[in-house]
């Protein structure tokens, strides 16, 4: 029996791959949270109704499609103001990049935040 680690869904694709710990490590945790809250949805569910296996290939998807909006919490109907969303997602995703080098730092994060 396959034991899953129920913070895998946080971590660092390097970290999970080979231990490598680093603070594009925490930026990626980050972007995960962060898409998470915009979305309602959490990273460890599997998405099959739109062939996707967790909530950044959901994400993705709808980015690289152009219907990111579909992203924001269903909850939000539409009481909420689409270029801070926009924006949000977009820092979620560059925060989720699979290659760590491509991972903004905090500070540019921190940044584009408050943008």
């Amino acid at each position: 029996m396959i034991r899953r680690n129920i913070f895998s869904g946080y971590m660092a694709p390097e970290y999970i791959t080979n231990g490598r710990y680093s603070a594009k490590a925490d930026i990626f945790s980050y972007g995960v949270i962060l898409l998470e809250i915009l979305s309602g949805l959490r990273n460890d569910s599997s998405y099959s109704d739109v062939e996707a296996e967790n909530l950044l290939s959901y994400a993705w998807g709808l980015w690289n499609e152009g219907n990111h909006l579909k992203l924001a919490d269903s909850a939000l109907e539409s009481d909420f103001s689409r270029d801070e969303v926009e924006r949000c997602i977009h820092i979620g995703l560059l925060c989720v990049q699979k290659d760590s080098a491509k991972r903004p730092d905090i500070a540019s994060v921190l940044l584009m935040l408050n943008a």
